[in-house]
């Protein structure tokens, strides 16, 4: 196979990993709820819901703002980028949309919304949504010791031997998912 064709199929793959959505993807700039001033300027901010309140048409979500990575999701890490709010049309239901979900909007500045973090006066970006995005939950991932009582990895006795390896070895790791919640069974009669 020659070089060319090597990197194209490499650049293809690479590409294939780091989608975006199709209802996320558009050119926007390159701001966040602390620097956004802008009405009208067009943004896709993601983080991490904190309040969900449906009105009569709408439905707002207060949201603390988190760096997106190359597919548009919200980063796990712990700095923050401030708090917006993003206002849709139509019902979300908070036990779908619930605390720490995270969530991906695209829309409009149009203006701020004024409210309180605590007993601190905090100005919102507000954003008109045209898209709000729910991402599915990430799985947890814990890694457990794994102890071999017949110290197999221990002292040259068995396949495992190693500078790092002993009688306690790294076991696979395991994936813990929420379940959703099922309702109590009914009490027989």
């Amino acid at each position: 196979m020659n070089k060319p064709l090597t990197i194209a199929l490499l650049a293809c793959t690479v590409a294939s990993c780091a989608t975006v959505p199709a209802t996320l993807q558009g050119q926007f700039a390159a701001s966040t709820p602390r620097d956004a001033h802008a009405d009208g300027q067009a943004v896709r901010w993601g983080g991490e819901i904190i309040k969900v309140e449906p009105k009569e048409d709408s439905t707002c979500f207060e949201v603390l703002a988190r760096e997106l990575d190359a597919s548009a999701r919200p980063t796990r890490r712990d700095g923050s980028e401030g708090r917006f709010i993003a206002c849709r049309s139509g019902f979300y239901d908070p036990e779908e949309y619930d605390r720490g979900r995270e969530v991906t909007v695209v829309g409009q500045l149009s203006g701020t919304d004024h409210g309180k973090v605590g007993q601190f006066d905090y100005a919102y970006p507000h954003v008109v949504a045209s898209e709000v995005y729910l991402w599915p939950k990430r799985p947890l991932y814990v890694r457990t010791p794994y102890y071999d009582p017949w110290m197999f990895g221990y002292g040259g006795f068995g396949p495992a031997w190693g500078p790092y390896w002993g009688p306690y070895w790294g076991g696979p790791p395991i994936i813990i998912r929420e379940h959703p919640h099922q309702p109590a069974p009914a009490p027989k009669p």
